[in-house]
């Protein structure tokens, strides 16, 4: 076996528990296996082993002369999006990172270098499907025109421009961090999806019938419930809901009215346990009190992906892992979850935190399909690169010290960042081949020895 499939199969099974191909195998790894998008989103480790081993390069100007920041560590164009402020309790819809579970202490470069391969992975996934050589993720797959490599190249440079603007806009005015990106002009990539979550916010049209909240419960006898849906919902036998309901009481604001074990949700932590959490007065009198509940995730987290491979970048880093992503999240938010909060329970680490009511993601073929696909993918680059800028500056809420050094650098390193992203993206799709190769060998040698 290779080096480089050593070193897969070595970190997949360092956060997994599992080695694929093998009958031990789990999902997340069937579908790191279907496309490098994927890949990428399910391997934020071997991420940063490679940069680590030298494997991937970062130029030194990025991280030396910069400051330490906050970082997403798991930065790509899914993990952003739309999402009701403050968690479940705010009415304002935001575009803003929506996924902090690998947030850390680390270099912004890491964000800014995995953004920008994971646009050129997005542009080889639709045009994958278009071309039959991956997998639709769906019967309704919009074949339309597809975005190039072209597209991609300009839209990490627009990112990178976006999000050095921003910053010489903070360095002028610190007080633009308690801004966020609200609005979006008609024809704007994000135009109808903002429409969307404003439509699923509390007070929406669609609120009772799309929100996150409306969408996981039904009304019962009982009163409300979560629904019954054998794929996403799994009861609890009753010594167990019991346990969870008296051990998480204290962290939330209302009555458990009931709770589940949530299946299969995440990519990169799709293999971590998590519950849900019906979350409201004890006395519902109908679906008139709905905005009166909410939905808290509490989940199960391990050491953020960066941690293995760089372990003293910071005291904070030393945090339990599900301490260390509250305080990265409420840092790096404008306004945080009003329930975002961690626990330590039955020898794990677990994280709770609010279901937004409108969360509103963001899939490739929704960026980088349709009409004038590269408009449409540089035009979600832009505003991804603000986001982001004002997560990382808000960090260091006392100086303006990031701002400056890290726009310095990029004046200087942004053409070579951007060019090692789309070497690193070729690196990925060869990964994901190596990945396919290793579970189909497991996967003969398994049912050779079984027979």
């Amino acid at each position: 076996m290779s080096d480089r499939k050593t070193q897969i199969l070595n970190e997949l099974h360092r956060i997994d528990g599992a080695t694929p191909g093998q009958q031990t195998a789990i999902a997340k790894h069937r579908s790191m296996a279907e496309n490098p998008f994927r890949f990428l989103r399910g391997a934020a480790q071997l991420f940063y082993a490679d940069l680590a081993n030298g494997v991937l390069e970062l130029p030194g100007g990025l991280t030396e002369a910069v400051p330490l920041t906050t970082v997403m560590g798991d930065c790509h164009i899914s993990n952003f999006g739309f999402m009701t402020e403050e968690g479940s309790h705010g009415d304002d819809v935001i575009f803003a990172p929506n996924d902090y579970d690998d947030a850390c202490i680390g270099h912004a470069a890491w964000d800014l270098l995995r953004y920008c391969s994971s646009l050129f992975l997005a542009s080889d996934f639709v045009a994958g499907v278009n071309q039959g050589r991956y997998p639709s993720p769906g019967d309704d797959w919009p074949k339309t025109d597809a975005a190039s490599p072209d597209d991609a190249r300009n839209a990490a440079g627009d990112f990178i421009r976006a999000y050095v603007k921003q910053l010489h806009r903070l360095q002028a005015d610190p007080e633009q961090r308690q801004t966020a990106l609200t609005t979006f002009k008609k024809g704007h990539v994000l135009a109808k999806p903002l429409a969307k979550a404003r439509r699923r916010a509390a007070g929406g049209r669609d609120f009772n019938r799309k929100s996150a909240l409306a969408k996981a419960v039904q009304w019962t006898e009982q009163g409300l419930r979560f629904a019954d849906r054998p794929d996403r919902f799994e009861r609890l036998d009753k010594k167990t809901a019991d346990a969870l309901v008296h051990d998480y009481r204290p962290y939330v604001d209302d009555h458990i009215i009931d709770l589940v074990e949530r299946l299969g949700a995440g990519t990169g932590s799709l293999n971590m346990q998590r519950y849900y959490l019906l979350v409201g007065p004890a006395n519902l009198v109908g679906e008139a009190d709905l905005p009166l509940c909410h939905l808290v995730e509490v989940k199960q987290q391990r050491a953020a992906a960066p941690l293995h491979h760089f372990p003293g970048l910071s005291p904070i880093n030393r945090l339990s892992p599900a301490h260390l992503t509250t305080v990265c999240q409420r840092r790096m938010q404008r306004r945080a979850d009003l329930i975002l909060d961690h626990a330590y329970r039955n020898d794990a680490d677990w994280l709770l935190r609010s279901r937004h009511h409108a969360r509103v993601g963001m899939d490739p073929e929704m960026i980088a399909l349709g009409h004038k696909p590269g408009i449409r993918m540089r035009d979600y680059a832009k505003a991804c690169g603000k986001a982001l800028a004002l997560a990382h500056a808000r960090g260091d809420r006392r100086s303006t010290r990031f701002e400056r050094a890290m726009s310095d650098a990029l004046a200087r390193e942004a053409r070579t960042l951007i060019s090692a992203s789309e070497a690193y993206a070729e690196r990925v799709d060869q990964d994901t081949r190596l990945l396919n190769e290793i579970m189909a060998d497991r996967s003969n040698r398994s049912r050779g020895q079984s027979r």
